[in-house]
């Protein structure tokens, strides 16, 4: 409202001046082109015939035309404006297609539809990576079921029908399809896990622990697992008592998934290596093995659901291809990180914590 006020000052300010303008160019023509004196007759005539009248019609003339320009000076952005959004609305422009900011008004109005389209776009964005999110878990999901409950299914059918030869190749059967149930509960334990995680349905009991005497006492728990696959392991930590604030059990699975899987995929390593160091405000904890180099194409996409480096989806021997997801999303629970290092010699696994220093200072 205030700048069509505006324009109306100076619509007649400017009508003014162009008629002042207008009997000077008149004067200054005929004076110097004596051809064209009829200019100063018409001229003549006309305001001795109107008057004061004929001058007002001429300013109000003037006044029209100044006017009119300086609204459609103003209003044309906003008429982009209304163009752009129409060709978004009927396909014709994309989502996130800018409109020209120019100075004014209308542009400030042209700048919010920009970010308008933006935040659209990001949120149409996030909606296809959602929908296809949950297609890919479905069929990730379905296959892995799909795979260890057809062998339960075959070898229970063949115990159902008698075809077996004695009772060593009944119980063999039996202990296969015992097997594969297991795995069967251990996926769908895994993927309950990781769909509470995700959605922040799980509560975290924390306390202060003793980091390092967590981690000796884990370590104590895979002596027999580690020696039954002919590995060795050790610990080493830059303190004795390093305090962090956390669900113990929680935390417990993160350390158990790296050692099975440094365990797995480090075997020919020979040894798994647990080091701790304390800094100023955080912990660090690595899971070190000394097994086959995990390839640089595979490292940003470890701690994806269902992600194996072992592309073939038909062995087992990968596990559940949740449990670095699950860590994941546990250790940034605790406010931590956790990533992945590796090269010729070894593979470290590294979860970051943040210090409880209440406890530490108490501990000291």
């Amino acid at each position: 409202m205030w700048r069509s006020l505006l324009n109306l000052i100076i619509s007649g300010v400017l009508a003014l001046i162009s008629l002042s303008l207008l009997f000077a160019v008149a004067f200054f023509l005929t004076s110097r082109f004596p051809e064209l004196g009829f200019i100063r007759a018409v001229g003549g005539a006309f305001l001795d015939g109107t008057g004061t009248i004929g001058l007002v019609f001429m300013w109000g003339v003037l006044f029209l035309g100044c006017f009119t320009l300086l609204q459609w000076l103003m209003f044309s952005p906003l008429g982009k404006v209304n163009d752009a959004i129409n060709d978004i609305a009927e396909g014709k422009l994309e989502l996130h297609h800018q409109i020209p900011v120019q100075s004014g008004v209308f542009g400030i109005l042209a700048g919010n539809v920009n970010r308008l389209s933006q935040r659209l776009q990001l949120a149409l964005d996030e909606e296809r990576r959602a929908e296809q999110t949950k297609n890919e878990l479905i069929t990730n999901v379905s296959h892995d079921l799909r795979t260890p409950l057809t062998s339960v299914v075959g070898y229970l059918g063949l115990i159902e029908q008698d075809g077996y030869r004695d009772e060593v190749e009944l119980r063999h059967y039996v202990s296969i399809a015992y097997d594969k149930s297991r795995r069967l509960h251990e996926l769908i334990d895994d993927l309950f896990e990781y769909t509470r995680m995700r959605h922040d349905t799980i509560e975290l009991k924390t306390a202060p622990i003793n980091i390092v005497e967590l981690l000796g006492q884990l370590l104590v728990q895979y002596h027999v697992p580690l020696g039954e696959a002919g590995m060795e392991s050790g610990l080493s930590s830059s303190e004795n008592v390093i305090m962090v604030q956390a669900d113990t059990s929680k935390l417990v699975r993160v350390f158990e998934n790296l050692i099975s899987n440094a365990m797995l995929y480090g075997k020919d390593g020979k040894r798994v290596d647990v080091a701790i160091s304390a800094g100023q405000n955080a912990v660090d904890v690595e899971v070190i093995n000394y097994g086959e180099q995990i390839p640089a194409s595979d490292l940003p996409y470890l701690f994806d659901r269902f992600y194996r480096v072992d592309k073939s989806r038909t062995q087992w021997s990968g596990g559940s291809g949740l449990g670095l997801a699950i860590s994941k999303s546990i250790v940034e629970k605790h406010g931590g990180t956790i990533d992945v290092a590796s090269n010729a010699q070894y593979t470290s696994f590294r979860v970051t914590l943040p210090l409880n220093k209440r406890s530490n200072v108490a501990g000291a």
